[in-house]
């Protein structure tokens, strides 16, 4: 076991679990990996039980059967590494629109010296493959949108492909998380700026799935626009 975890949540993931997790284990800074899997009906977590004897001890799996949003299965994660002491805990979707070769340049950032790592699409320029244009231009503008109302001083408000030292998931209340989809991950780093923690983006290329169903919905659009109005208000009235 290392002292370094990627946590991958997924739910119906049969075409690209082995792949990513092969490809996860296999980058040059020794990682280990917990997918965390919402019941998938899918077989998902049958094909990580079947690679865990392969990894000694590096993969591992957590199945939850309530099946109630991204945020929630990242909590569940957050709490696996704290109780498994791991001091550095990232972020990653299964579907390869994170390269695992990221990882340790995020990795490299939290030893220099970031409390929260970002794999940023937007802090050098655009730096997205195969996504429609009008994905691109919400995603973007959700973050200048971030920016204007929170002033969180991050490009990339709403990615998803972070690392964590773990004494920011220890001064965080987890269970008081509110958001699930990408007001997740607003909150999240909002929230660990506004308790003073170093934050710095890492320039990547995002890359659209190829394999399997993106799980973006307008509930989870709507959550992250709304929501950063009442993270906005709830900071401004001590309510955070």
């Amino acid at each position: 076991m290392s002292d370094k975890l990627v946590i991958i949540p997924t739910y119906n993931e049969k075409e690209n679990i082995e792949a990513i997790i092969r490809a996860a284990l296999s980058v040059d800074e020794a990682f280990d990996v917990l997918i965390v899997d919402d019941s998938s009906p899918d077989g998902t977590s049958d094909i990580v039980k079947r690679l865990i004897p392969e990894f000694n001890g590096r993969l591992h799996l957590e199945i939850r059967t309530t099946k109630d949003g991204l945020g929630r299965a990242y909590v569940h994660g957050f709490k696996w590494a704290l109780a498994n002491n791991f001091e550095y805990i990232f972020e990653m979707d299964a579907d390869f629109s994170h390269n695992p070769k990221d990882l340790p340049r995020l990795y490299q950032a939290l030893v220099e010296g970031a409390d929260l790592a970002i794999g940023s699409r937007y802090s050098n320029g655009v730096n997205v493959v195969n996504w429609p244009m009008n994905r691109v231009l919400m995603s973007y503008f959700a973050s200048k949108y971030v920016r204007v109302i929170t002033n969180l001083p991050v490009h990339d408000a709403t990615a998803g492909f972070v690392g964590y030292r773990a004494k920011v998931l220890q001064t965080l209340d987890l269970d008081k998380i509110q958001f699930k989809g990408y007001g997740f991950q607003i909150e999240m780093k909002y929230k660990t700026w506004i308790k003073k923690f170093k934050l710095k983006e890492v320039p990547i290329i995002f890359t659209d799935r190829t394999l399997g169903e993106s799980k973006i919905s307008s509930d989870i659009i709507g959550e992250a626009v709304f929501g950063v109005i009442s993270l906005r208000l709830r900071n401004m009235f001590g309510k955070l």
